[in-house]
């Protein structure tokens, strides 16, 4: 928990305020899981700070929630095509991925077990988004496809979650699932240059070649 409140602080995702009087501040709470591996073993603890979204009312503290995510078939497809063309698979993780999104004027109680002993009245006007928010994946999905096309890739006409691009060695393609990124392509080249892409926006994790991925074991 102080690592992700370390965090939060580093990156100013929120400023003490008083709350303006035309305002409220929706609550926030913590969240536990534990993620696991393939083979089911525990991989790390996750936690968060998550807004209490059901306290947001449409047209005041949000408006567009919807966030395309890769659809089943598209997966498979990619799993398919890696397999005919002989290419390697591989996955990489966004961490924290709903605090990149942009983000409209937001109030939120100080988190539990946080609360300044100085300013135990203020509340924290939200500077960027963070889970549980309504808007929260929506922006997300809007920040790294903006990044991703600005960057030279191409939004697949079939499935937004699906990006490619060609280059001098031939082609790279990302498919996109909330955090998780499922990578391939025909040069390493392509594949690194990528990954120091990536880097320069957000924090990545390399989680190397695709082993299991929704319930699906790549073998």
């Amino acid at each position: 928990m102080d690592e992700e409140m370390a965090a939060l602080d580093a990156n100013v995702f929120w400023e003490l305020v008083v709350l303006p009087k035309d305002k409220k501040a929706i609550g926030c709470k913590w969240v536990y899981k534990i993620k696991h591996n393939a083979d089911g073993s525990m991989s790390r603890y996750k936690k968060k700070v998550v807004t209490k979204d059901y306290a947001q009312t449409y047209g005041i503290d949000y408006e567009e929630t919807y966030n395309p995510v890769a659809k089943m078939t598209i997966v498979r497809t990619i799993i398919a095509m890696v397999v005919v063309k002989g290419w390697s698979l591989h996955q990489m993780d966004v961490k924290n991925v709903f605090l990149h999104g942009d983000l409209q004027e937001v109030y939120m109680e100080q988190p539990l077990g946080y609360v300044g002993q100085t300013h135990p009245n203020l509340v924290c006007r939200l500077k960027k988004v963070l889970y549980g928010l309504k808007q929260a994946p929506k922006a997300w999905s809007n920040k790294i496809g903006q990044y991703l096309v600005t960057s030279g890739f191409q939004t697949s006409n079939v499935d937004f979650s699906l990006y490619v691009k060609k280059t001098d060695h031939g082609i790279i393609v990302i498919v996109i699932y909330v955090d998780d990124l499922i990578i391939t392509r025909d040069s390493d080249a392509d594949f690194f240059d990528l990954k120091k892409l990536l880097k320069q926006k957000f924090e990545t994790k390399d989680l190397g070649e695709l082993h299991y991925f929704l319930s699906i074991d790549v073998i």
